[in-house]
């Protein structure tokens, strides 16, 4: 059963600036490639915390912090790899019935 909303999802990095709105860039891509319907934003960690989005893209050293954050969380180590991110996607988002 797919998700019958837009999809939330945050790309978070320690400071909120470069790496993550480079990494809100690749997952704007990648899930437009698999027709999903979500707002992508881009921030530092510490918003994140106060945040409850969908899914959570980041590197390891992010993501092991904001693992109960959201019910998908993805780690990353190239932010501008869309085909590995489009995999992950897929993936995890098929495993919550969120993909059609």
């Amino acid at each position: 059963m797919a998700l019958d909303r837009r999809l939330d999802v945050l790309a978070v990095c320690g400071v909120g600036m470069g790496t993550s709105l480079m990494l809100k860039m690749t997952a704007e891509d990648a899930l437009n490639s698999l027709g999903v319907d979500a707002r992508v934003e881009n921030t530092d960690i510490g918003s994140a915390r106060g945040m409850s989005p969908d899914v959570v893209i980041g590197q390891g050293m992010h993501t092991s912090e904001l693992e109960d954050l959201a019910p998908v969380v993805i780690t990353v180590s190239d932010f501008l790899d869309k085909e590995g991110l489009v995999e992950q996607l897929r993936e995890r988002l098929s495993e919550k019935g969120w993909l059609a």
